[in-house]
């Protein structure tokens, strides 16, 4: 049976059982690796995508209960040539030491800010809480977040 997904703003199908993460189908069916494999169990953060607007952890999140959701990864956020603020922004910070959570946050913050644009320091890190830095870049990710937050908007 083929599954067809809207994977930022394009339907793609793949041939995946209904069962296999989503994680899997994004980097193996789709070579979209900017979504990493950090803990496999949900709990780290490095595979956050956006579905209809709000995070889910790809590692953990069934193909098959997608089919009619909008999913947004971090390649969806915006381009080299035109960044989304919060990429920009994480460029400025250079908030990306190792790289692996950077991805899974900024599409949090994207979530945060589409809800709450004028989200306060100790709201980005309560959003953030969740996903794990083990490369020392947690504080530099939360101004970048704040850094963008100050600047105009795309959605």
């Amino acid at each position: 049976m083929v599954l067809r997904l809207n994977v930022n703003g394009t339907v793609r199908e793949t041939a995946a059982a209904a069962d296999t993460p989503l994680l899997y189908v994004l980097r193996n069916d789709f070579a979209l690796t900017g979504t990493k494999f950090g803990c496999g169990a949900g709990e780290c953060g490095a595979c956050t995508v956006l579905v209809d607007g709000r995070p889910l952890r790809a590692c953990r999140t069934p193909v098959g209960e997608l089919t009619n959701a909008r999913i947004l990864t971090i390649e969806g956020l915006g381009t080299a040539a035109h960044p989304h603020p919060l990429q920009a922004a994480a460029l400025t910070e250079q908030a990306a030491q190792c790289g692996w959570c950077t991805g899974g946050m900024l599409v949090a913050a994207k979530a945060l800010f589409d809800r709450n644009p004028k989200a306060t320091e100790s709201e980005v890190r309560a959003a953030l809480a969740d996903h794990l830095c083990r490369c020392g870049s947690h504080n530099r990710i939360v101004r970048a977040v704040l850094r963008a937050g100050r600047a105009p908007r795309r959605t």
